[in-house]
C-alpha cells in the first residue's frame, strides 16, 4: 500500500468514525457497547429511543463498518466490529476540549 493509499484509507475510516459521533443515539450505542455486547431492544430501552430509531441507527453504524451482529437463535446481538474501538472511545473521553461559545452550535460549526 502507498503511502497516499494509507491516507485516504485512515481519512475515510476516520471520516465514518466522525459520522458515527456526529449523532448523539449513535455515540450513545458506541459508549454502551465498549462494555459488552447488547441486544437492540436493550439498548434501545437504556437510551430512551424507539425501536425503529435503535434499528436505523445501528443500520448506519453497520454501514460504517463500526458495529457487527452476533447472531443468537433468532435474535441478533451487537458488539464493536474491532477491539481497538474500545480503546480508542476511551482514549477520546478523556480529551478535554476548549470550545468557544459560538462556535460548533447545533446549526453546524462557525469557526
Amino acid at each position: 500500500m502507498t503511502t497516499a493509499t494509507a491516507t485516504l484509507t485512515h481519512t475515510a475510516a476516520l471520516a465514518r468514525l466522525g459520522h458515527a459521533l456526529s449523532d448523539p443515539t449513535r455515540a450513545s450505542i458506541l459508549l454502551a457497547l465498549r462494555e459488552a455486547p447488547a441486544y437492540p431492544s436493550d439498548l434501545a430501552d437504556a437510551l430512551g429511543v424507539s425501536r425503529q430509531v435503535m434499528s436505523n441507527q445501528l443500520a448506519c453504524l453497520r454501514g460504517c463498518g463500526l458495529v457487527e451482529s452476533i447472531p443468537d437463535g433468532r435474535r441478533s446481538s451487537y458488539r464493536l466490529a474491532d477491539p481497538h474501538l474500545a480503546p480508542a472511545l476511551a482514549d477520546l473521553l478523556r480529551l478535554v476540549l476548549v470550545v468557544e461559545p459560538d462556535c460548533c452550535s447545533g446549526e453546524g460549526c462557525t469557526c
